[in-house]
């Protein structure tokens, strides 16, 4: 059963332009970098994302979204815990971000 994990961030005002570029790159590269512990290959199915463009008016603050699919619940527990490079991408985005939501849904379980 899939998990899609969806990370939204606010990243501060005074935020660099061209961190904050390189900041979403990583991001999205960690569906490469993350390797699964005992495989040692690639685990995240999807990972999708970029710099809000609603007109709706409705983001309270929110500037950036994230959209990452996991095959399963194990996948992702590994991946926010302990995985190294989620771990260190977490790290380096630190002087960046504001606020961070993050919602995780199974479809169709309401």
């Amino acid at each position: 059963m899939s998990v899609t994990h969806t990370v939204l961030f606010q990243i501060k005002a005074d935020a660099d332009a061209h961190d904050v570029k390189a900041a979403c790159d990583r991001f999205i590269a960690l569906k490469d970098s993350c390797l699964h512990p005992t495989s040692n290959t690639p685990y995240i199915k999807t990972i999708k994302g970029g710099k809000d463009n609603s007109p709706e008016g409705l983001q309270n603050g929110i500037t950036h979204g994230f959209v990452v699919e996991f095959s399963s619940a194990e996948d992702r527990d590994y991946y926010v815990s302990t995985d190294p490079s989620h771990q260190a991408f977490v790290k380096s985005i630190g002087a960046l971000v504001e606020k961070v939501i993050v919602v995780d849904f199974v479809d169709g379980l309401y």
